[in-house]
């Protein structure tokens, strides 16, 4: 299996999203705004060439993940995402015009080797095609029961951290679950063509799952900072898609002193990543204010 060819639309993806996230930003900075919902909005930015723009990355981001999933396995291609933020953020400094200092830099290339280490180590293996019921259904039972579990500890606990994180897990869970399925039905264009695609249950599970990933993060966003939310679902995402990857497609990674160097890997993204989130520019993403410069802490 040529391994290269999911990399690269896996890192396709990655990016899309990233540009995708600075472009609607940009755009959503260039309308009036208002402190109530306004029926004029969607008008207003569809009259923006970079709203326009950020909605054709988001497709083509689309498009990349079903042929790194179709073509890759599962544990290769959702911990890929992990790039998102810090793509984001290199991009926002164009876009944006906003700046990293020097310890944001530090962050991301943490989290780029620890990636490239982790990955490099694991060496994921594996791209089956057909799943039985037998493995879809504990893994659909356990991952719904704890987006669930997740959501209502969420709401149990007052706007803020707790909340943001605990929202933000359920959508990485729920995102997990997604990219599993859509894994599934892009198989089945091999297959059954369209025919089958259109009528396999699949297909119409990742379509739910997905949909719930983006109510829930849209929450995570308003219920607190992105400092407790980013790290939940970056983090999250990656680590159970490599277990759904394991369990449910029976893909393999090295174990035995290989653990040494993926830990290390793992260490270098737990770090980088809430690094990442602190910063003002990543929170300019994801706020009505405007980027600022992230300065050096005296």
């Amino acid at each position: 299996m040529d391994i290269w060819l999911p990399v690269l639309f896996a890192l396709g993806a990655a990016f899309s999203n990233a540009l995708a996230t600075v472009l609607q930003r940009k755009a959503a900075l260039s309308v009036p705004r208002s402190d109530t919902l306004r029926a004029g909005l969607m008008l207003d930015l569809l009259r923006r060439p970079v709203w326009l723009a950020g909605i054709a990355a988001v497709i083509t981001a689309a498009v990349c993940q079903a042929v790194a999933l179709a073509t890759g396995p599962l544990t290769i291609v959702q911990p890929l995402f992990v790039l998102e933020l810090p793509l984001a953020l290199v991009v926002a400094t164009v876009v944006l015009r906003g700046r990293l200092s020097r310890s944001g830099w530090v962050a991301v290339c943490a989290v780029v080797a620890g990636l490239a280490v982790a990955l490099a180590a694991a060496s994921p293996e594996g791209n089956r095609t057909q799943v039985p019921m037998d493995r879809w259904i504990p893994a659909l039972v356990v991952c719904t029961a704890a987006i669930a579990g997740l959501v209502i500890a969420g709401l149990r606990r007052p706007e803020g951290r707790a909340r943001a994180a605990c929202f933000g897990l359920a959508t990485a869970v729920a995102y997990a679950v997604t990219a599993a399925l859509m894994k599934a039905s892009m198989h089945t264009l091999d297959d059954g063509g369209v025919t089958a695609f259109l009528t396999t249950w699949q297909t119409y599970g990742f379509a739910l799952f997905g949909a719930s990933a983006l109510f829930l993060l849209e929450n995570a966003m308003q219920a607190g900072p992105l400092v407790a939310s980013q790290p939940a679902l970056t983090l999250g995402d990656a680590s159970v898609s490599l277990a759904l990857g394991i369990t449910v497609y029976a893909e393999y990674v090295r174990s035995g002193w290989w653990l040494l160097p993926q830990m290390l890997g793992v260490a270098l993204i737990v770090v980088g990543v809430p690094a990442l989130s602190r910063a003002p520019l990543a929170r300019a993403l994801t706020s009505e204010d405007p980027p600022t410069v992230d300065a050096e802490a005296p």
